[in-house]
């Protein structure tokens, strides 16, 4: 009668520790899942003003497609209205934008002397520093606002930039300035191509 009753206790005892291990092995089940799923909830872009609302990617400067060159301009709510704050948000934003453009053309400097093996590092150098300097708020008037949207809390984000063509002829402008300014740093990255030939085919290769 006692190892019965023995038997019986040892028995219920393993039912018990199963039961919790079990139990336990759920729990941590759950908690995974519930982990899992608040990260993705998480959104990839946040407005900064609303860093619990989503944004959609261009705030955050991801890449927008057919725009070759972008930047994000801002505006705070106002009572004046949105058409006002259109204008600040654009006019916040053109100096991030030169910046921008000045970029795209080094890219293109650099790509061009990469794939035709056209001067030295140094002369590269040189004349990204040339053309940079040409490119000035004038250079921004082909730019136009792509993309606007309104934070929960009022403000304005707009997204200004140029689409590849405006964005080639700003380049070839810019290029050939600099090439008139330039002359002799110019001959020494040209190699056998005339001005214009070298400033069509910089701005209109590919990123």
């Amino acid at each position: 009668m006692k190892t019965n009753t023995g038997l019986y206790m040892t028995t219920a005892v393993t039912r018990i520790n199963k039961t919790a291990v079990v139990v336990l092995a759920m729990a941590a089940l759950l908690a995974s899942c519930g982990s899992d799923s608040v990260k993705e909830d998480v959104p990839d872009c946040v407005f900064p003003d609303s860093p619990s609302t989503g944004a959609p990617g261009w705030v955050c400067d991801e890449p927008v497609e057919g725009i070759t060159v972008s930047a994000v301009g801002v505006a705070e709510k106002s009572a004046a209205g949105h058409s006002f704050m259109k204008n600040m948000a654009a006019t916040d934003v053109r100096v991030q934008l030169a910046q921008s453009m000045k970029v795209h053309v080094q890219n293109m400097v650099k790509q061009y002397a990469e794939t035709t093996g056209a001067a030295d590092s140094e002369t590269v150098d040189k004349v990204n520093t040339s053309v940079t300097k040409q490119i000035t708020d004038e250079t921004l008037v082909g730019t136009k606002i792509f993309k606007t949207r309104t934070s929960p809390s009022g403000v304005l984000y707009v997204l200004l930039g140029m689409d590849g063509s405006v964005a080639a002829a700003a380049t070839e402008n810019a290029l050939k300035t600099s090439m008139n300014n330039d002359r002799a740093l110019w001959q020494q990255f040209k190699a056998q191509k005339g001005q214009d030939e070298l400033a069509a085919s910089i701005a209109n290769m590919k990123q």
